[in-house]
């Protein structure tokens, strides 16, 4: 049973959430502000965090960039701001999604799901065959993926990641060379519309690119293809 953390001080929504997935089959833990919520993410340790931005005591980007100092937990934040600029602010701080209130409660559901489903993806064959590719066809830029701790090995350091960078460098490093629209990037990562706009990839980029470059400002491995997306450089 997968367990969701509910970080929300609005009462009757926040019971209205607990209550509907509790009903859909998950174990929930309820917290109504911001620093109890941390508390709760720590020895809770939930495998999807649902957080509200407007918070007592902490508010949920704090919360967020706590949580990411430790964790790559997948974060859903909810929230009645739906200005663009707050939907880059939560992504810089860790978020993997955005959701604007008020909302259907079934394509919340459906989005926790696919978040779940590829945060707890069974390591086929194919997860086998990506990580031979990364480790043997990419020697000189020396980065790999460790698939039991969700994290990337870049020249003989672990590095955490979201759970958004995660699974675009594990795309790119499956499909050197390949050049990717923003549009195949969201669609990877979401598996279903979603509101994230292009810019949020562009911020997932930037965030890489400070993990896996070497100077970031002349990136060599993440590469902008001008007018279309990126590619990922062997």
């Amino acid at each position: 049973m997968y367990k969701v953390l509910v970080i929300e001080d609005d009462v009757m929504m926040n019971n209205m959430l607990s209550m509907y997935l509790t009903e859909e089959g998950y174990s929930v833990k309820q917290a109504f502000q911001g620093d109890v919520g941390l508390q709760l993410a720590r020895d809770f340790q939930p495998d999807l965090i649902l957080l509200d931005l407007i918070l007592p005591e902490m508010d949920g980007i704090e919360v967020c960039t706590e949580i990411r100092l430790t964790s790559n937990v997948p974060i859903m934040v909810l929230s009645m701001k739906t200005e663009v600029s707050e939907r880059v602010h939560a992504l810089k701080a860790g978020a993997d999604d955005y959701m604007c209130k008020p909302f259907s409660m079934h394509e919340m559901t459906a989005r926790v799901e696919a978040l779940l489903r590829r945060s707890h993806s069974v390591h086929g064959e194919t997860a086998l065959q990506t990580a031979a590719t990364a480790e043997t066809s990419l020697p000189e830029s020396l980065i790999s993926l460790d698939k039991e701790r969700r994290q990337l090995l870049v020249r003989g350091r672990m590095i955490e990641t979201t759970f958004s960078e995660y699974e675009l460098m594990k795309l790119f490093l499956s499909n050197p060379g390949k050049v990717f629209s923003r549009e195949e990037l969201i669609n990877a990562i979401r598996g279903f519309d979603s509101i994230v706009t292009d810019r949020a990839i562009d911020v997932h980029i930037v965030n890489l690119r400070r993990k896996i470059e070497q100077n970031p400002k002349e990136p060599k491995l993440i590469r902008t293809v001008w007018g279309f997306g990126y590619k990922y450089s062997v």
